[in-house]
């Protein structure tokens, strides 16, 4: 029974760091769109800005998933490792989504709040997983 306690609580811990970690990427995905995020995606439906926030996601997921295998049941480097390479990986996505912009022509954050699905925001969304993937691979 102990082991079950200590492994759920472990895992409310995991899950935490993700949490918060996923938090600050919609914070990110927030401030590179104009407008309220919430609003774009809730009430105008807008498939652009549905498409970056979740490729986000995805790509933050996936980097505190190769964290935890990589701790190798240490608990507090998994955890520690979890929030460092999170942090690493939105701060590289942000960058990446700020080259690309500079890179391509108009405002990326202007496309991304057009009601029309544009190809550019795929090609972010593709960014932010890639991002995440390779970073994953550089955890293991």
């Amino acid at each position: 029974m102990q082991n079950l306690v200590t492994d759920l609580l472990v895992t409310l811990a995991y899950g935490v760091v993700g949490v918060v970690l996923m938090a600050i990427g919609y914070v990110l995905v927030d401030v590179a769109t104009p407008g309220k995020l919430h609003e774009l995606i809730w009430t105008e439906r807008n498939r652009n800005a549905a498409l970056l926030l979740a490729s986000n996601l995805a790509g933050v997921g996936t980097i505190v998933v190769a964290a935890i295998a990589a701790s190798e049941d240490d608990f507090l480097l998994g955890l520690v490792g979890a929030a460092a390479y999170g942090i690493v990986g939105l701060v590289i996505m942000a960058l990446a989504f700020v080259l690309l912009d500079a890179l391509t022509p108009g405002k990326l954050g202007e496309l991304l709040v057009d009601p029309q699905p544009h190809p550019a925001v795929w090609v972010s969304a593709v960014v932010h997983l890639a991002t995440g993937a390779i970073i994953a691979a550089a955890i293991s």
